[in-house]
């Protein structure tokens, strides 16, 4: 009997246990879906992911001019990693050589040719001039020759004197002839001598300007500060195996971190809501414990496809009110955009607003449920205007046969 009794007062006391942990709960459960109608400001937010970029920042820029020599692309061999401190003049990258070293070999055997030119025009034309020179000094003498006879001749049968005076005409005219030559060839000689010299001289500066744009594929920081990568259209870093353009030939970037921006994509459904000059403040993923405020500074006017998908979104900046040192571009960051402000409002949870049929309501605590007009709402609360006053709580959850429970609707006015 003893035993009998013990075994039924044990069952007793599993049975107590049992129906304690399975209710205890759910009483505590009910008490938490009870939560205040709050009342004061109330803010419409535009809620967005973005990533930190600097408002301001100077470009690390590889050669300029390659386009003379056909070259259009340069890779980058070797580069500082990106988010390292450099001071002024410190190497930051290595470009390919290869393609310009090729050019620099032909350059430099086109300039061989040319020297050699250069010397050959210059010895013929020498020669050329001296021969013609010395052809001027002998008709010279032959004109004299001419002369004496002609004085010689006064004795002379007057047929010799003619024939005389008629070799002394034509040496003067051979001599008149030759001077003329001479100064052709003197004049052909300084073209001659001017086009080889250009074309050396041509080349010679071409030549210079590739040994000033060779030197220029060591990249070196123009000031002090963090170098960081360049991003491509695609978003992507532009590190060691990238290519730099010459219509772009921006290696990196020494970003103005005193001065961040937010930036971020709004899809097309919210856009409308977006102003510039609109308050906002930035959550950054690395430091959730840190908000920042911002303000809205551009909006794009154009929106622009997102990668796979069909939606379209506007990109927004948002820059950011206080410096912090801690801040690095590429960071992630939550933005909330407050499009609208209503003070002195009274608003509850999304959750604690049920339907039936053509209106709305809320369940308080003394188990009524209470016909509400709204207004505008946020992505987690909206504003009650009427059915409800006084420091009331609500149900997030209705409770069990809530639909049997008394109705108060809306006054008419």
């Amino acid at each position: 009997m003893k035993k009998n009794v013990f075994y039924i007062s044990l069952l007793g006391v599993i049975i107590v246990g049992l129906l304690l942990y399975f209710t205890l709960p759910e009483k505590s459960q009910q008490k938490q879906m009870l939560v205040p109608v709050k009342f004061g400001e109330f803010r419409i937010t535009v809620t967005t992911t973005g990533e930190l970029e600097t408002e301001n920042s100077q470009a690390i820029n590889g050669p300029s001019g390659l386009r003379r020599f056909g070259i259009w692309r340069v890779e980058i061999n070797d580069m500082v990693p990106d988010g390292t401190v450099v001071d002024s003049g410190e190497w930051v990258a290595d470009l390919d050589k290869s393609e310009l070293t090729s050019k620099k070999q032909d350059l430099e055997s086109e300039l061989e040719k040319l020297e050699s030119q250069y010397t050959q025009t210059k010895l013929d034309t020498s020669m050329t001039l001296r021969q013609a020179r010395e052809e001027l000094i002998n008709l010279e003498y032959a004109v004299e020759e001419q002369k004496i006879k002609l004085e010689q001749s006064k004795f002379e049968p007057p047929a010799t004197q003619r024939q005389i005076k008629i070799d002394l005409e034509r040496s003067k005219r051979e001599l008149n002839q030759a001077r003329e030559s001479y100064n052709l060839k003197l004049e052909k000689a300084k073209a001659d001598m001017q086009e080889v010299t250009a074309s050396l001289n041509k080349t010679r500066r071409r030549y210079k300007k590739l040994q000033d744009i060779m030197d220029e594929f060591t990249v070196t920081a123009p000031e002090g500060g963090m170098v960081v990568y360049k991003r491509n259209s695609r978003g992507e870093k532009q590190g060691v195996g990238s290519q730099m353009s010459v219509w772009d030939n921006v290696v990196a970037e020494l970003p103005d971190l005193s001065e961040m921006i937010s930036k971020t994509y709004v899809n097309e459904v919210d856009i409308s809501k977006v102003k510039e000059g609109q308050k906002a403040f930035i959550g950054i993923d690395a430091f959730p414990e840190k908000e920042y405020p911002g303000k809205v500074i551009n909006v794009a006017n154009i929106g622009q496809q997102m990668k796979n998908s069909n939606a379209k979104v506007f990109e927004v900046e948002i820059e950011l009110e206080e410096e912090d040192e801690v801040l690095r571009p590429a960071m992630t960051t939550k933005n909330e955009i407050i499009t609208e402000v209503y003070d002195s409002v009274r608003y509850v949870p999304l959750e604690a607003l049920f339907h039936d049929e053509d209106i709305s309501f809320v369940i308080t605590q003394d188990n009524k449920r209470y016909e509400v007009k709204l207004g505008k709402s946020n992505e987690n609360e909206i504003i009650i205007k009427r059915g409800i006053s006084g420091n009331k709580k609500v149900y997030i959850k209705p409770p069990e046969d809530y639909e049997t429970l008394e109705l108060v609707r809306l006054k008419k006015k």
